[in-house]
């Protein structure tokens, strides 16, 4: 008996199979807005890489990718699959993860972006503890103030300290960032220490990019000061030279002046209204898709070395007024 012939249109079954290096190229592509720069990502082509998600849209039966010639966005299509698409990879990176010898040893270059301050006082010390645990990578560490766009400058992690704004990264908190208001002594024996946040007014205050609001917790609830001063800059490193020669009050992460309390050289101010928010310091990255063993190296190696309580609260910080 003859059997009818196979629908041209019924695809095969090997063909039915999500490739997942196809589906990994399009999640990239898709964070990247680059097909090309994707392909580079995985030793491709920009032809090759091109027609392997061609053949994914082919196979999905949906165009997930509007191409120009300069960009790429998602189709309404695309953006379903690509949450669907994270998801999947994570399976495969947690199945992947419950066999044998989870991930090869992380290897390559991996980028990293960290405010300026930060990375100096407590990255820096341990970059040569961290290359030499693991031999096979090497990193690229920039150093700046500003605000990176992490597809656009190709980092694969970047370190941020405060409130995030970006939901579209994946977040890690690091550790928290405790803030105090302090003063040198000299400073509070001239001008007298301030009693109630109300107080402030009356003071020199030194602001951090136009951070003009400071916010409190009162007894009748949260309370916003707009205060005023002189000094203003976008360099925390700044704002403590200034406090240490006596200058004024400010708002500081103990990360940066935590000796200086010890020492006495500053003391806190106001610890009885504390601040109304909370802050962190965090790892962000662009995707949880087929996050490189090099970039979860160093994420886990930074918040071991901080700790929790970070390390550089692990001790009474100094008196209060």
């Amino acid at each position: 008996m003859n059997r009818p012939a196979p629908s041209a249109h019924a695809p095969s079954t090997e063909r039915e199979r999500l490739d997942l290096l196809d589906v990994a190229l399009f999640v990239r592509a898709a964070l990247l807005a680059n097909v090309s720069a994707a392909g580079r990502e995985f030793g491709l082509s920009a032809a090759v890489a091109s027609s392997r998600i061609a053949q994914l849209e082919k196979l999905l039966g949906a165009r997930l990718l509007h191409r120009t010639t300069r960009r790429i966005s998602l189709t309404q299509d695309g953006e379903v699959f690509m949450t669907r698409a994270e998801a999947l990879l994570d399976a495969a990176a947690a199945a992947r993860a419950s066999v044998g010898r989870a991930q090869a040893e992380p290897q390559g270059r991996v980028r990293v972006s960290m405010p300026s301050s930060f990375g100096r006082q407590h990255v820096s010390p341990v970059i040569s503890e961290f290359l030499r645990r693991y031999p096979g990578v090497s990193v690229d560490l920039r150093l700046t103030d500003h605000l990176v766009d992490l597809v656009d400058a190709g980092i694969d992690v970047a370190i941020r300290v405060g409130v995030l704004k970006d939901s579209s990264l994946v977040a890690r908190r690091l550790a928290v960032n405790r803030r105090v208001l302090c003063a040198a002594p000299a400073y509070l024996a001239a001008r007298g220490a301030p009693h109630h946040p109300s107080d402030l007014a009356r003071h020199e205050c030194m602001i951090l990019s136009d951070q003009r609001d400071w916010a409190f917790m009162t007894p009748a609830g949260p309370l916003d000061v707009r205060v005023s001063g002189r000094l203003v800059t976008d360099n925390g490193e700044v704002i403590r030279d200034a406090l240490l020669a006596g200058f004024g009050i400010a708002l500081k992460s103990t990360w940066d002046v935590a000796p200086y309390l010890r020492s006495g050289e500053l003391v806190r101010v106001l610890d009885a209204y504390p601040l109304a928010e909370e802050v962190a310091i965090w790892a962000v990255y662009p995707s949880r898709a087929f996050v490189p063993p090099k970039t979860l190296a160093f994420i886990e190696f930074l918040a071991a070395h901080f700790g929790d309580p970070p390390y550089w609260d692990a001790e009474p910080s100094g008196g209060a007024r």
